[in-house]
């Protein structure tokens, strides 16, 4: 995939389909979904389209920019804003697996960065136990490690007995 990148928000705007190469026999899909707005829930922009692509992944992966184009930008709400929207739009899709991507590190200052991701991280109020990865898209900086995990995590996911589904023929239903 060649997603369009620049620097302003929302670049996506369409879905975009790629294929990670982790070894030889080892990749998955990543799909690149537009950004989501206030009122995606509701149908707002093309915000059911694009929740119901989520609703066909097994993790969720939100990228934050940590360095935002816009000064006034507060990333923790925008967060939490779109965490609302999942909600609202589906309580499975809110409860799915879902990992904080801090992306654009590499536009941090070298001596209050550090300072600036761990304030970021507490105010995201993430859990222990939840991964977030540090990135930075432009330079490459941090995406073998996330890369590697996304591959563990689908891995130990087909690994899991899968729930059975009953489907069964109903002529009446059938095309043609």
């Amino acid at each position: 995939a060649r997603p369009k990148i620049a620097d302003y928000p929302f670049t996506t705007l369409h879905p975009n389909l790629g294929v990670v190469r982790v070894g030889p026999e080892r990749s998955f899909v990543i799909a690149d979904i537009p950004g989501l707005i206030e009122g995606a829930a509701d149908g707002a922009g093309l915000g059911h389209q694009f929740l119901r692509h989520l609703q066909r992944t097994r993790l969720l992966l939100h990228v934050i920019d940590v360095a935002p184009f816009d000064p006034q930008a507060d990333p923790v709400r925008d967060a939490k804003a779109i965490v609302k929207e999942l909600k609202r739009y589906d309580a499975a899709l809110a409860a799915k697996d879902r990992w904080v991507v801090l992306n654009k590190t590499d536009m941090l200052d070298p001596e209050a960065g550090r300072k600036q991701l761990d304030d970021l991280r507490k105010r995201l109020r993430l859990a222990r136990r939840s991964p977030c990865f540090e990135i930075s898209a432009l330079t490459g900086e941090g995406l073998k490690p996330l890369v590697f995990a996304i591959m563990d995590f689908i891995e130990a996911k087909n690994r899991q007995p899968q729930e059975a589904v009953d489907v069964r023929f109903r002529p009446d239903t059938a095309l043609g």
